[in-house]
């Protein structure tokens, strides 16, 4: 990518006969091909996707911000009651009260009375941190806990409190043996009950405008880090486990409509690795083995976290997490950081935003392999407890600042809708005059008038998304096909857009891009044909597109109820589903398969055929499920009528190993993930899954976490050197995209090395 001031207009001289005449402007170059088809692909964005933390009360009202976080270290220890949190190790383990007009009314009054308040004033949803580590800050006095005159000298001290020092010696080491007490009070599950009734009591309940949301307190795998003065040691799987099942319950009971989000982890690391683990191996080099993980069967600890919220629904009857919450910040080198930084640095962080997708790239980091973080969590939840939702309510792609920082955004905003995240927040939120806050704008008030981008996804592809990255939505206001251009290139690039499901007419054109900085200009309408319309670029801008309605302007009809679902082949932890179509004026799109539980139902999974296959289900257990139908213009169906099955008890499988497949299908393609679990008594070492696909017009393309073969309808796939050993009860999940052609139905039998998997 070229340098961000080479992009700003040049003036060339040229001498043609005494005079002197500017050259003509270089023509933009071919860009990719871009296709937008309005009638596949089709799926709601929530618009918590669009989410920040503490956002001031001018930015959430321009952009209408659906949630805002209250969150961050500062919260782990917070006390209501005193208006006081510790800073933690992001600020010398210091006690700071928070300025409040009027003590004397405390707990009425407090910062998160007031971010509650602000929220409610501008339509904005409040998720609030609640403490789960056992501790809160003891009182309103200043504290600080590792004082130099009781613990000696330290490496370095607060410039304003010189007694107060970083919990490290002169010589690094860390102050070991101080006092909690020194700052902190000792409290349990009690202290958020009482906190949600003082709560509820000013603001209601989450279902009558009170606060909606809860943060199971903030990544709590580094508390032996950020928070060691109370808690020097890690959490393990089993306490981390306990203490969400105490504390969620605890917000379950004081409000039943609240949802709860956990574990919070700080990123990638989180879903495979406990506190416990991450504090004991960054000091010893443990990672091939890590002595937490191996003592709960080598199960990484994202699913082994679901897994154990599920079994508690199971005992109990009562969903105690709803979202599964993992923070994401990029690794790479300079990305997130205030700076732009230089060309190289620029063009990292661009492509970096590939590692919420992208099973192609590997990450240019430490971590260096694929990370498909929004796919990844997906298929955890599907997996171990189908139903809940993935958020990541802290994430930061850094140089808000910049021209770069904002493509970045808007990318980073396109994908999330795309590819289905349901909750994300920005930390924290830009000033209203940053080119980030931008980013949103274009998204969430593009014209200054609330013009926003659709709701319900479409299918959008770029021949090039490295140069071009293109996003598209239906808006539910009227039926406008609103599009998202983001040029990365550097360069200018005139694309062809292939249209399906738009009229011909007249689209709004809104660009925001270095040649206006302080906000989204209006351009001069675009042409569009009801097939496409070709339209240029600028380098590094973000363009959107609002098109004429699609071929169905005006249709409000929903299509007719799909067929009661009919059972196929049932296993103990998946059932095959098929069910006579729907009809609608304009055609049915699509159909989605939810499961009817006692809070109502739950969508498991979309087709655009009329049969699915639900997985991820617990043996020997009932069932109800239902379908609904989606046509064009994104009009639902009322649901058919309920199935109830009963999946199959569970059976020991021979041979040591189980292994489960999964396919998300579209006329002509898939994505199939794959998941191995060890069930014997003694580790894999080394592994080569095979399987024979049903039909001979079903190909694997691009495959991850394996080495993937194909001869004729034979298929292998062999480890690669991270995912090779598993010990007893482990599991690793490897995938492929495919195409097909005919049908698609899912491989029945599975050998690995050799050997009949159940």
């Amino acid at each position: 990518m070229r340098p961000t001031t080479a992009l700003l207009p040049v003036t060339l001289v040229v001498a043609l006969g005494g005079l002197a005449l500017p050259a003509p402007a270089l023509a933009a170059g071919p860009g990719p091909a871009l296709t937008v088809d309005a009638t596949t692909g089709r799926h709601q964005i929530s618009p918590y996707i669009y989410g920040m933390n503490f956002a001031d009360e001018a930015l959430a009202r321009d952009l209408r911000l659906p949630v805002d976080r209250y969150g961050g270290n500062a919260t782990t220890r917070y006390n209501f009651r005193a208006d006081t949190s510790n800073r933690a190790g992001d600020w010398y383990f210091e006690n700071i009260p928070n300025d409040n007009p009027d003590p004397a009314s405390l707990p009425k009054g407090s910062e998160t009375d007031r971010f509650v308040a602000e929220n409610k004033a501008t339509g904005t949803a409040t998720i609030m941190t609640v403490p789960m580590i056992g501790w809160v800050a003891k009182d309103r006095a200043k504290a600080c806990a590792f004082s130099v005159a009781k613990y000696g000298a330290q490496q370095s001290t607060d410039p304003w409190s010189p007694d107060c020092g970083n919990g490290k010696k002169p010589d690094g080491s860390l102050v070991t043996g101080n006092d909690p007490k020194d700052t902190s009070v000792a409290v349990g599950p009690e202290y958020v009950t009482d906190w949600m009734t003082h709560l509820k009591g000013q603001f209601g309940s989450a279902a009558n405008g009170g606060v909606q949301f809860y943060n199971l307190d903030n990544e709590p795998d580094l508390w032996h880090s950020t928070h060691r003065d109370v808690r020097p040691t890690g959490l393990g799987y089993d306490e981390l486990r306990d203490r969400t099942y105490q504390y969620a319950a605890a917000i379950k009971a004081a409000d039943p409509q609240a949802k709860t989000l956990g574990p919070v982890g700080w990123g990638l690391n989180s879903i495979f690795y406990s506190g416990l683990d991450q504090d004991t191996c960054s000091r010893t080099g443990c990672w091939s083995n890590p002595p937490d993980k191996a003592a709960h069967g080598g199960q990484d600890l994202g699913p082994w976290y679901l897994d154990q919220m599920r079994a508690y629904e199971q005992q109990h009857g009562t969903r105690i997490l709803d979202y599964f919450d993992i923070h994401l910040y990029p690794q790479q080198s300079g990305v997130f950081g205030d700076a732009a930084g230089d060309a190289t640095t620029q063009a990292l962080r661009l492509r970096s935003t590939r590692q919420l997708w992208d099973p192609t790239y590997v990450d240019e980091s430490w971590i260096n392999k694929p990370v498909r973080f929004i796919p990844r969590m997906r298929e955890l939840v599907d997996q171990h407890y189908p139903g809940t939702k993935i958020a990541m309510t802290e994430y930061n792609w850094g140089a808000y600042g910049s021209m770069n920082g904002a493509l970045a955004e808007a990318d980073v905003l396109g994908i999330f809708g795309r590819e289905g995240l349901d909750l994300a927040n920005l930390w924290t939120a830009p000033k209203s005059d940053q080119p980030v806050a931008n980013a949103f704008r274009i998204y969430r008030n593009y014209d200054g008038a609330g013009g926003a981008f659709g709701e319900t996804s479409v299918r959008a592809t770029s021949a090039d998304q490295e140069k071009l990255a293109v996003y598209a939505a239906e808006r539910a206001s009227d039926k406008a096909l609103t599009l998202v251009v983001v040029n990365k290139s550097g360069d200018d690039l005139t694309s062809p857009v292939a249209l399906t499901g738009a009229s011909a007419g007249t689209a709004q054109v809104y660009r925001y891009s270095a040649a206006n900085l302080a906000g989204v200009v209006r351009q001069a309408d675009q042409p569009v044909t009801a097939t496409g319309f070709t339209a240029t670029f600028p380098a590094n801008s973000i363009t959107h597109l609002v098109l004429p309605r699609g071929t169905t302007p005006g249709d409000t009809q929903a299509p007719t109820a799909p067929g009661k679902p009919t059972v196929g082949t049932v296993t103990s932890d998946s059932v095959a589903l098929s069910w006579a179509p729907a009809t609608d004026n304009v055609g049915v799109t699509g159909y989605d398969v939810h499961r009817v539980d006692a809070s109502g139902p739950v969508k498991v999974g979309s087709a655009t055929g009329t049969a699915y296959t639900v997985t991820g289900l617990t043996a020997d257990t009932s069932y109800t499920f239902v379908v609904t139908a989606r046509d064009a213009a994104g009009n639902v169906s009322a649901a058919s009528p309920g199935v109830v099955v009963r999946t199959a008890p569970a059976t020991t499988p021979t041979g040591g190993c189980a292994v489960s497949y999964a396919a998300n299908s579209w006329p002509g393609g898939f994505t199939a993930t794959v998941t191995i679990k060890n069930t014997g008594s003694t580790a894999i070492d080394g592994w080569k899954l095979g399987f024979d696909f049903p039909t001979a017009g079903q190909q694997v393309g691009q495959g991850w976490s394996a080495t993937w073969k194909q001869s004729g309808v034979g298929v292998t796939a062999e480890n690669l050197s991270y995912n090779g050993r598993l010990a007893p009860g482990a599991t690793t999940s490897i995938g492929f995209n495919g195409t097909w052609t005919g049908s698609n139905p899912a491989p029945t039998a599975f050998t690995l090395n050799g050997q009949r998997c159940g």
